[in-house]
Protein backbone atom coordinates (compact mmCIF):
# COMPACT_ATOMS: atom_id res chain seq x y z
CA UNK A 1 0.00 0.00 0.00
CA UNK A 2 1.19 3.24 -0.74
CA UNK A 3 2.04 6.02 1.07
CA UNK A 4 -1.09 8.66 2.50
CA UNK A 5 -1.53 11.19 -0.19
CA UNK A 6 -2.42 14.53 0.31
CA UNK A 7 -5.59 16.29 -0.47
CA UNK A 8 -5.71 18.60 -3.23
CA UNK A 9 -6.56 21.77 -2.84
CA UNK A 10 -10.81 22.27 -3.26
CA UNK A 11 -11.20 26.01 -3.71
CA UNK A 12 -9.40 28.83 -6.05
CA UNK A 13 -8.65 30.13 -2.66
CA UNK A 14 -6.57 27.19 -1.36
CA UNK A 15 -5.86 26.70 -4.67
CA UNK A 16 -3.33 29.61 -4.51
CA UNK A 17 -5.40 32.28 -6.75
CA UNK A 18 -2.46 32.40 -9.55
CA UNK A 19 -2.55 30.58 -13.20
CA UNK A 20 0.66 28.39 -12.29
CA UNK A 21 -1.11 27.13 -9.06
CA UNK A 22 -4.22 26.41 -10.45
CA UNK A 23 -2.39 24.35 -13.55
CA UNK A 24 -0.45 22.93 -10.71
CA UNK A 25 -3.19 21.60 -9.19
CA UNK A 26 -5.46 20.43 -11.94
CA UNK A 27 -2.40 17.98 -13.25
CA UNK A 28 -1.66 16.70 -9.91
CA UNK A 29 -5.40 15.53 -9.28
CA UNK A 30 -4.41 13.81 -13.45
CA UNK A 31 -1.84 12.36 -12.13
CA UNK A 32 -3.61 10.30 -9.41
CA UNK A 33 -6.37 9.73 -11.91
CA UNK A 34 -3.69 7.89 -14.01
CA UNK A 35 -2.16 6.34 -11.25
CA UNK A 36 -5.57 5.02 -9.91
CA UNK A 37 -5.27 6.69 -6.44
CA UNK A 38 -8.01 9.64 -6.84
CA UNK A 39 -8.82 11.22 -3.50
CA UNK A 40 -12.40 12.43 -4.29
CA UNK A 41 -15.33 9.91 -4.95
CA UNK A 42 -18.40 12.52 -5.56
CA UNK A 43 -20.00 10.91 -2.64
CA UNK A 44 -23.39 13.62 -1.36
CA UNK A 45 -21.70 14.65 1.61
CA UNK A 46 -19.12 16.55 -0.46
CA UNK A 47 -21.53 17.89 -2.11
CA UNK A 48 -23.39 19.05 0.92
CA UNK A 49 -20.20 20.50 1.90
CA UNK A 50 -19.50 22.53 -0.89
CA UNK A 51 -23.13 24.01 -0.66
CA UNK A 52 -22.65 25.48 2.65
CA UNK A 53 -20.68 28.56 1.11
CA UNK A 54 -19.96 30.52 -2.01
CA UNK A 55 -18.40 28.93 -4.96
CA UNK A 56 -14.24 29.40 -4.99
CA UNK A 57 -13.71 27.42 -8.24
CA UNK A 58 -9.86 27.76 -9.50
CA UNK A 59 -9.96 27.35 -13.07
CA UNK A 60 -12.85 27.05 -16.19
CA UNK A 61 -12.42 23.69 -18.24
CA UNK A 62 -13.94 23.98 -22.00
CA UNK A 63 -13.94 20.39 -23.59
CA UNK A 64 -15.61 18.54 -25.78
CA UNK A 65 -19.59 16.61 -25.04
CA UNK A 66 -17.64 13.07 -25.62
CA UNK A 67 -18.66 10.52 -22.91
CA UNK A 68 -15.37 9.39 -22.48
CA UNK A 69 -14.09 12.48 -21.26
CA UNK A 70 -15.80 13.45 -18.32
CA UNK A 71 -13.43 16.52 -16.75
CA UNK A 72 -14.18 16.28 -13.34
CA UNK A 73 -12.71 12.99 -13.22
CA UNK A 74 -9.85 12.82 -15.48
CA UNK A 75 -8.66 15.52 -13.08
CA UNK A 76 -9.87 14.01 -9.76
CA UNK A 77 -12.19 17.76 -8.77
CA UNK A 78 -14.21 17.35 -6.18
CA UNK A 79 -17.60 19.29 -5.77
CA UNK A 80 -16.98 23.49 -6.16
CA UNK A 81 -13.37 23.45 -7.63
CA UNK A 82 -13.83 23.76 -11.28
CA UNK A 83 -16.22 24.79 -13.71
CA UNK A 84 -17.19 22.86 -16.57
CA UNK A 85 -18.23 24.15 -20.25
CA UNK A 86 -18.75 21.55 -22.59
CA UNK A 87 -19.20 21.86 -26.52
CA UNK A 88 -19.26 19.51 -29.33
CA UNK A 89 -15.16 19.67 -30.21
CA UNK A 90 -15.18 22.24 -27.49
CA UNK A 91 -16.46 25.17 -30.35
CA UNK A 92 -16.98 28.11 -28.73
CA UNK A 93 -20.02 30.80 -29.08
CA UNK A 94 -21.57 33.71 -27.22
CA UNK A 95 -22.80 31.64 -24.15
CA UNK A 96 -19.57 29.91 -23.66
CA UNK A 97 -17.52 33.35 -23.94
CA UNK A 98 -19.89 34.67 -21.74
CA UNK A 99 -19.79 32.07 -19.00
CA UNK A 100 -16.06 32.19 -19.14
CA UNK A 101 -16.03 35.78 -18.53
CA UNK A 102 -17.73 35.39 -15.51
CA UNK A 103 -16.64 32.77 -13.98
CA UNK A 104 -13.29 35.08 -14.33
CA UNK A 105 -14.48 38.39 -13.55
CA UNK A 106 -17.34 37.24 -10.72
CA UNK A 107 -15.53 34.57 -9.17
CA UNK A 108 -12.26 35.92 -9.49
CA UNK A 109 -10.56 31.86 -11.92
CA UNK A 110 -7.35 32.74 -12.85
CA UNK A 111 -6.81 29.69 -15.37
CA UNK A 112 -9.12 28.59 -18.56
CA UNK A 113 -8.05 25.37 -19.79
CA UNK A 114 -8.97 24.27 -23.08
CA UNK A 115 -8.58 20.69 -23.48
CA UNK A 116 -9.14 18.43 -27.10
CA UNK A 117 -8.66 14.45 -27.18
CA UNK A 118 -8.33 12.20 -29.55
CA UNK A 119 -10.61 10.49 -31.89
CA UNK A 120 -12.66 13.73 -31.60
CA UNK A 121 -15.92 12.95 -33.64
CA UNK A 122 -16.77 16.99 -34.79
CA UNK A 123 -13.36 17.06 -35.84
CA UNK A 124 -14.02 13.71 -37.75
CA UNK A 125 -16.80 15.41 -38.99
CA UNK A 126 -15.13 18.40 -40.09
CA UNK A 127 -12.35 16.15 -41.84
CA UNK A 128 -14.87 14.59 -43.82
CA UNK A 129 -16.55 17.41 -45.55
CA UNK A 130 -12.99 18.87 -45.98
CA UNK A 131 -12.44 15.93 -48.00
CA UNK A 132 -15.89 15.85 -50.15
CA UNK A 133 -18.37 14.92 -47.75
CA UNK A 134 -21.86 16.41 -47.63
CA UNK A 135 -22.12 18.90 -45.04
CA UNK A 136 -24.55 18.22 -42.08
CA UNK A 137 -27.46 20.14 -41.60
CA UNK A 138 -29.14 21.98 -39.18
CA UNK A 139 -27.01 23.03 -36.26
CA UNK A 140 -24.52 20.31 -36.91
CA UNK A 141 -23.20 22.23 -39.73
CA UNK A 142 -21.96 25.18 -37.54
CA UNK A 143 -19.89 22.89 -35.07
CA UNK A 144 -17.94 21.58 -38.95
CA UNK A 145 -17.94 25.01 -39.83
CA UNK A 146 -15.99 26.20 -36.79
CA UNK A 147 -13.41 24.02 -36.84
CA UNK A 148 -12.72 23.98 -40.88
CA UNK A 149 -10.21 26.57 -40.82
CA UNK A 150 -8.46 23.75 -38.46
CA UNK A 151 -8.80 21.21 -40.87
CA UNK A 152 -7.66 23.64 -44.14
CA UNK A 153 -3.95 24.43 -41.69
CA UNK A 154 -3.45 20.79 -41.48
CA UNK A 155 -4.78 19.91 -44.66
CA UNK A 156 -7.29 17.55 -45.65
CA UNK A 157 -4.85 14.84 -47.72
CA UNK A 158 -2.77 14.72 -44.75
CA UNK A 159 -2.50 11.45 -43.49
CA UNK A 160 -2.52 12.56 -39.97
CA UNK A 161 -5.32 15.37 -40.63
CA UNK A 162 -7.29 14.13 -38.12
CA UNK A 163 -4.80 13.92 -34.76
CA UNK A 164 -2.73 17.05 -35.98
CA UNK A 165 -6.25 18.90 -36.72
CA UNK A 166 -7.36 17.97 -33.12
CA UNK A 167 -4.27 19.84 -32.28
CA UNK A 168 -4.79 22.94 -33.90
CA UNK A 169 -8.25 23.29 -33.45
CA UNK A 170 -7.29 23.04 -29.50
CA UNK A 171 -4.75 26.12 -30.08
CA UNK A 172 -6.90 28.09 -32.18
CA UNK A 173 -9.40 28.14 -29.62
CA UNK A 174 -7.04 29.22 -27.12
CA UNK A 175 -5.83 31.65 -29.23
CA UNK A 176 -9.38 33.29 -30.26
CA UNK A 177 -10.03 33.50 -26.15
CA UNK A 178 -6.39 34.97 -25.38
CA UNK A 179 -7.52 38.26 -27.46
CA UNK A 180 -11.27 38.26 -26.08
CA UNK A 181 -11.80 41.76 -24.68
CA UNK A 182 -12.36 41.00 -21.43
CA UNK A 183 -9.72 38.41 -21.19
CA UNK A 184 -6.87 40.11 -22.64
CA UNK A 185 -6.18 42.87 -20.05
CA UNK A 186 -6.21 40.23 -17.02
CA UNK A 187 -4.02 38.15 -19.53
CA UNK A 188 -1.41 40.86 -19.80
CA UNK A 189 -1.55 41.13 -16.08
CA UNK A 190 -0.69 37.70 -15.38
CA UNK A 191 -3.70 37.45 -13.22
CA UNK A 192 -5.10 34.89 -15.47
CA UNK A 193 -3.59 32.44 -17.98
CA UNK A 194 -5.56 30.13 -20.50
CA UNK A 195 -3.74 26.99 -21.70
CA UNK A 196 -5.03 24.52 -24.25
CA UNK A 197 -4.12 20.16 -23.66
CA UNK A 198 -4.88 17.03 -24.88
CA UNK A 199 -6.59 13.89 -23.38
CA UNK A 200 -5.33 10.83 -24.08
CA UNK A 201 -8.47 8.17 -24.48
CA UNK A 202 -5.95 5.10 -23.72
CA UNK A 203 -3.92 6.49 -20.53
CA UNK A 204 -5.85 8.74 -19.31
CA UNK A 205 -3.04 11.56 -19.07
CA UNK A 206 -3.18 15.16 -20.07
CA UNK A 207 -0.63 17.05 -21.54
CA UNK A 208 0.17 20.51 -22.11
CA UNK A 209 0.07 22.03 -25.50
CA UNK A 210 2.91 24.37 -26.33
Amino acid sequence: MGSPQARPPESGRLAGGTPRAALAALFAGNRRFVSGRPVHGHDVTAAAASASGEQQPYAVLLGCIDSRVPLEAIFDQTFGSICVIRTGGHVLDRAVLGSIEYVVDALGVPLVVVLGHERCGAVGAAVEVARGGERPDGALAHLVDQIAPAVAEVGATDPRVHPLAVRRHVLRTVAALRVEERLAGPIAAGRVDVVGALYDLATGEVRLLS
